[in-house]
């Protein structure tokens, strides 16, 4: 229970399902660790689970801005950076005539934007070696109904694990992948549906994964352990699929 033991690390959106859940995890793993959200109540909640051991920040993941002064803050505090976890996201379900341009531009901001300008940010404070690890998804490998700008910006993010890779690996810093399928996270909560139609949903996303289940926010953490671990130094661009079988 080692793994990390020594490393500083930070996680967006670290205050509940996966990203809290991993928190947990390099906590356990010996990791000191930083974490962001933006709801007071999540971020009440993330200081119970983890206590004094992690660093708790309210940072917008879409405000450009403040990726600076985060990168900065943490590099201080941490006096630099071995592990980044860019997990801080949306998903913003609408058939393709429901959209409007400011929420396109919200779930580009959150899920694209704020983490390139967020990594660029970081830059200074990452260490020889460290490991970048993207939270994208299944949907940028299917075509699910209503997911368009969610899949486009997820295929974006899963595609700066590959070209910066190949610009950042000569510093030192890889760049990596995971792709989870349906998990059980508050995320679906934040749909703004009814029970009824949330559970509706729920159950057409059941249909289309071979396991049968929705997978557990710890199975996606452990994953980003080992990315974040001195265990995958030749993973480089790489992405691991999580998906039970959904993208088959």
């Amino acid at each position: 229970m080692n793994r990390l033991e020594g490393k500083r690390t930070l996680i967006t959106g670290g205050t509940s399902g996966i990203g809290l859940e991993t928190a947990r995890q390099f906590i356990a793993e010996g990791a000191r660790v930083a974490v962001t959200g933006t709801n007071p109540k999540t971020l009440e909640e993330a200081h119970a689970v983890l206590g004094d051991a992690a660093l708790i920040l309210r940072v917008d993941a879409a405000d450009v801005d403040a990726q600076a002064g985060l990168a900065r803050t943490v590099g201080e505090a941490f006096g630099g950076l071995d592990a980044v976890f860019i997990n801080a996201g949306v998903a913003d379900l609408r058939p393709l005539e429901a959209w409007d341009p400011a929420g396109f531009d919200r779930s580009l901001g959150i899920n694209l934007r704020g983490p390139f300008f967020l990594i660029q940010a970081l830059l200074p404070w990452l260490a020889d070696p460290s490991s970048i690890v993207l939270n994208t998804s299944i949907n940028a490998h299917i075509g699910m109904p209503t997911s368009s700008v969610y899949a486009a910006t997820k295929a974006g993010l899963l595609s700066l694990a590959r070209t910066l890779s190949g610009e950042l690996i000569g510093r030192g810093i890889r760049v990596n992948a995971v792709s989870p399928g349906p998990v059980s996270t508050p995320l679906y909560g934040k749909l703004g549906m009814s029970a009824a139609d949330l559970d509706k949903t729920a159950q057409a996303i059941l249909a289309q994964v071979p396991a049968g289940r929705f997978g557990q926010a710890s199975e996606i953490a452990k994953a980003v352990v080992f990315l974040a671990s001195d265990e995958s130094p030749f993973a480089v661009g790489s992405e691991l699929i999580i998906d039970g079988g959904m993208g088959l």
